[in-house]
Formats: C-alpha cells, structure tokens, sequence
C-alpha cells in the first residue's frame, strides 16, 4: 500500500511539472505567488474539494465533473498517441464510468439517502483513473463486468439483432407509410 502510495504521489508530482498537461501553467502561476510547492497547492484543493462534496452544494455535478473531465482530456490525448495500451486504459475506465451512470439514474431515489455520496462516487472515480497498473477501472471490469458480459453476450447479441430489426422495419414501414399518404 505505501508503494502504491508513492507512486502516486510522484506520478501527481510529475503531472504538476509537465509542461504539456494544461494545469501546469495554473500549478506554476499559483506556486509563484503564493511560495507554496505545487504539490501542497494540489493537496490543499484536494482537501478543499473533499469538504465541498460533504456539505456543499452541487456535488452530483461536480462529482460527475471530475469523472468526466480529466479522463475526456486523457482519453482524447490516448487516441492522438501512435500506442494501443493507453487506448485500452481508457476504454476500460469508459466502460465502467457508463455502467455505473446506467446503475446510478434508477437508484437515484435510494443513493440520495447515502450520506457523502458524492464523495463516495467522487472517490471511486478518482480510483478508476488514477495512473496505476491496477486501478479501479481495472479491478471493476475485470472482476464484474467481464465475467458477466462473456456469460451473457449471446443474449445481449441477440437482443440487439432484434432490436436493430425491429427498428428497421419500423423506419421502413413509416417511409412506406409516408410515401403512400
């Protein structure tokens, strides 16, 4: 755990003072007026933004925000780059963030009545992108959603062959329909 830890730790020091990420240039403007350490700085919004999703005001969509915004970044920048891992990486964190979206819209009622939902949801997403081997886009796909998808993807196959025929016919049939009056 304490490797891990440091990992990130460094991986977030390291993302601070890159030059090519867009929140350089904040972290280093920031840095330079108040004399505090980039990560510091990065720790101290961390903190703020923790506290803000247990009694502010909003925190769905900010919690919704930061599961969307540096992935859409990332994700972006992995389908620019010549590799196919990164690609793979965030595939995988897609997956997962449009499963729980799916989960979370009918629960909504019951997940209301969580205390600190949004940072529990914060917390998860944060963990399903954050820069290491196994992070929880990994684990979550891996241990559920594969599993049950290679147990059901005939059925799901099959479903959607069904529903792109019906669709179709129902569009063909409207066009026929239309053409006639």
């Amino acid at each position: 755990m304490a490797i891990q830890l440091d990992t990130v730790k460094s991986a977030i020091k390291d993302s601070l003072h890159d030059e090519s990420k867009p929140w350089c240039k904040f972290f280093s403007w920031a840095e330079a007026q108040t004399g505090i350490s980039r990560l510091n700085l990065f720790i101290g919004l961390s903190v703020f933004l923790v506290l803000y999703l247990i009694i502010g005001y909003g925190t769905l969509l900010l919690s919704n925000l930061i599961g969307f915004l540096y992935p859409a970044y990332a994700s972006i920048k992995a389908v620019e780059s010549s590799g196919k891992d990164d690609d793979t990486k965030w595939l995988t964190y897609w997956v997962v963030f449009s499963f729980i979206t799916l989960i979370e819209f009918p629960a909504a009622i019951l997940l209301n009545w969580i205390p600190f939902y949004s940072l529990i949801k914060t917390i998860f997403f944060v963990w399903c992108f954050i820069p290491i081997s196994n992070n929880g886009s990994v684990v979550v796909y891996y241990r559920f959603i594969r599993p049950n998808f290679l147990k059901h993807q005939g059925d799901i196959d099959q479903a959607v062959n069904d529903l792109t025929k019906k669709a179709t016919e129902a569009a063909f049939e409207k066009l026929v329909t239309e053409k006639i009056n």
